[in-house]
């Protein structure tokens, strides 16, 4: 991970949505809801391409990771969840509900400035 993007989730954030993972989510009622679309998709229907955890600058309790996912109808984007002490238990139990055979983190940003 290159220093400069490992700052804050913001960062990553921007990147992805300049290669076209432009959608954001949430979990409602146990399943994953992109906030522009309000279409909602179960554990199997989702794809989970790359993770990026963060610690705190300041404050090392204070971590989080970014999920880059991608559905089963080709909505591609982000979710940003807390862990550790102040863990996001539904994020949580969604994220174990995926399949095995649908995790990776294979997938590469292309290197700075080339999108």
């Amino acid at each position: 991970m290159s220093i400069e993007f490992a700052k804050n989730e913001l960062n990553y954030i921007r990147r992805y949505e300049a290669v076209g993972f432009k959608d954001q989510y949430r979990i409602v009622d146990g399943e994953l809801e992109s906030l522009s679309s309000k279409k909602r998709y179960a554990p199997a229907e989702v794809m989970i391409l790359r993770e990026h955890r963060y610690e705190g600058m300041s404050n090392p309790s204070d971590m989080s990771i970014l999920y880059v996912v991608e559905t089963l109808d080709g909505s591609k984007g982000t979710l940003l969840a807390s862990y550790g002490a102040i863990e996001d238990n539904l994020i949580n139990e969604f994220m174990k509900d995926i399949p095995e055979a649908n995790v990776s983190n294979d997938y590469m940003l292309p290197p700075t400035g080339e999108n």
